[in-house]
C-alpha cells in the first residue's frame, strides 16, 4: 500500500497568530504531526502542504517533504481541507506518484500518536473506504440546548428532567486529528472514497484541537503532566 500523509499547514491564523508553527514545548506545531506520522511507519511519502516558504523550511527541517507550495486558490478562508487533498494528489500524480490511501493529520492535534495513525490504518484494512476519528464527548447531548433570547431554562429542564446520566448513553464527535481514506484514480478527476466511513475512536486526551491560546495551554498541560 502507498499511504500519503498530508499535513495542511496554512498561514495566516487569525484566532491564533501563526498556530501552526507556534512553539509548544519548544517545538512548532506542525512538528508533532510531522514525528508521529514518521513514527507510525505507515506513510510512503509525509509532505506538508503551506502556502508558506517559511513554514515549508520548518517543516523539511522537521523531516516531511514540501515538493510544491499550496496555491493561492487553495489558501483561502473558503477551500475546504478536502479540495486541498485533491490537489495534492493532482500534483504528485503530474509527478508520476499515485496513492492507495491518504490521511489528513491536522497539526492541531498535536496529542494524537503513532499509535492512534498506526491503529486508524488497522481500522480500514478491515472495514470500508475511510476512517474517521473521534472522541466521546465530556456531557451527553441532551445536556445541549439552544437558548432563547429570554433565556428561559423551561423547555430544557423538562428534557432533562428525571434521566440519570448513565441511562444517556455514549455520545461521540469528530475531533479533527486523523481523517483516512483510499483513492480513486480515473481519466477525469481524483475522488476520495467515504461511501462506507468508519469511526476510529480517540482518547479524550489524546483529541485536543488547538484553535485559541486556551486549547494550547490545555495541550501544553497535557504533556508536562506525567
Amino acid at each position: 500500500m502507498q499511504n500519503l500523509a498530508i499535513i495542511p499547514a496554512r498561514s495566516g491564523s487569525k484566532g491564533l497568530k501563526d498556530k501552526n508553527i507556534k512553539e509548544l514545548n519548544g517545538k512548532p506545531l506542525i512538528g508533532y504531526s510531522i514525528d508521529a506520522a514518521e513514527k507510525s511507519g505507515v506513510f510512503s511519502e509525509i509532505m506538508v502542504s503551506t502556502d508558506s516558504n517559511e513554514y515549508a523550511d520548518i517543516a523539511v527541517k522537521f523531516g516531511a517533504s514540501v515538493p510544491f507550495l499550496r496555491s493561492n486558490k487553495m489558501s483561502s478562508d473558503n477551500s475546504s481541507s478536502f479540495d486541498v487533498i485533491v490537489e495534492v494528489l493532482e500534483n504528485y500524480k503530474k509527478k508520476g506518484q499515485i496513492f492507495d490511501t491518504v490521511c489528513l493529520l491536522q497539526p492541531t492535534s498535536p496529542l494524537r500518536t503513532s499509535c492512534d495513525i498506526v491503529d486508524a490504518y488497522k481500522l480500514i484494512e478491515k472495514k470500508g473506504d475511510s476512517v474517521t476519528s473521534v472522541c466521546e464527548v465530556d456531557h451527553p447531548i441532551k445536556w445541549t440546548m439552544e437558548l432563547q433570547d429570554d433565556l428561559s431554562l423551561n423547555e430544557f429542564n423538562r428534557q432533562c428532567e428525571d434521566v440519570p446520566r448513565q441511562k444517556l448513553g455514549k455520545y461521540y464527535r469528530l475531533n479533527g486529528a486523523i481523517y483516512i481514506r483510499k483513492v480513486d484514480y480515473n481519466e477525469d478527476e481524483i475522488k476520495l472514497l467515504n461511501n462506507d466511513d468508519y469511526a476510529f475512536i480517540m482518547d479524550r486526551g489524546h483529541s485536543i484541537d488547538i484553535d485559541t491560546q486556551d486549547d494550547f495551554d490545555l495541550a501544553e498541560f497535557y504533556m508536562n503532566r506525567c
